[in-house]
């Protein structure tokens, strides 16, 4: 029986999926303030930094993968404007509905339309997007290899496909300190404001176990696209990492 990975268990290929949507689905209405709590607030310049290399403008059609609660796709949707589109997906109901109300809340109506999808077979035709996009969602998905084949894919030629992630760090003096921090204090963080830890546990493993940023540029290119690169953030706990399909 193949299997893969879940954190640091192995498990049936096919598992893993319907584990990950309970973590989601367990932690949906505390994911914000989670991450908030977690990164110290540097989730949101991660983010903007991705946003402002999506070079999003009035009238484009773009994706957001794994979207969850829609932090890139609000920016998004106000970049495009109403002549622009932005489609927000996610496999997880729960937090694809916590998105929604939250894009609902800030007055965002018209130009996002939301799916319930999965990454590694995104329901949309071929060369349908300017910029595809997904944000701390890549090391969740099952097989990761298929998620970049069809986000290649529904690119447009001329598309920019951008990953921000989790990686690995390049300044050793301070991985023992984000060890510690990782693996005790966002499990007891989780514990205490979402009342699971296991949850958190596993968040923290994923990271662990999502390919470094050599490997991930690899595999970006692997699916067919060109000019990869990538940009360390935060000395290497995230990378963002961007390709093209010419």
């Amino acid at each position: 029986m193949e299997t893969t990975h879940f954190g640091y268990q192995e498990v049936p290929v096919q598992e893993k999926t319907g584990r990950v949507a309970d973590v989601f689905h367990s932690v949906a209405n505390r994911y914000d303030l989670m991450n908030d709590l977690m990164s110290g607030g540097l989730h949101r310049l991660w983010k903007r930094l991705a946003i402002a290399q999506c070079n999003a403008r009035p009238g484009q059609t773009l994706l957001d993968v794994a979207s969850g609660t829609g932090d890139l796709a609000a920016a998004l949707a106000r970049k495009v404007g109403k002549s622009g589109h932005v489609i927000m997906t996610d496999i997880n109901e729960s937090m694809l509905a916590r998105g929604r109300e939250r894009l609902l809340n800030q007055g965002l109506v018209g130009n996002v339309f939301y799916v319930l999808a999965n990454a590694e077979e995104l329901p949309f035709p071929s060369h349908s997007f300017d910029c595809v996009t997904i944000a701390f969602g890549l090391r969740n998905v099952t097989q990761q290899e298929k998620a970049l084949q069809s986000m290649y894919r529904v690119l447009k030629p001329g598309g920019k496909a951008l990953i921000l992630e989790f990686s690995r760090m390049t300044l050793p003096w301070l991985q023992k300190l984000y060890d510690l921090y990782s693996f005790n204090i966002i499990p007891k963080l989780g514990e205490w404001v979402t009342q699971d830890r296991k949850s958190y546990d596993y968040l923290v493993e994923s990271i662990r176990m999502h390919p470094d940023q050599e490997t991930l540029k690899g595999m970006m290119e692997k699916a067919g696209f060109e000019d990869v690169d990538y940009h360390n953030l935060t000395g290497g706990i995230v990378a963002l990492h961007h390709g093209y399909k010419y």
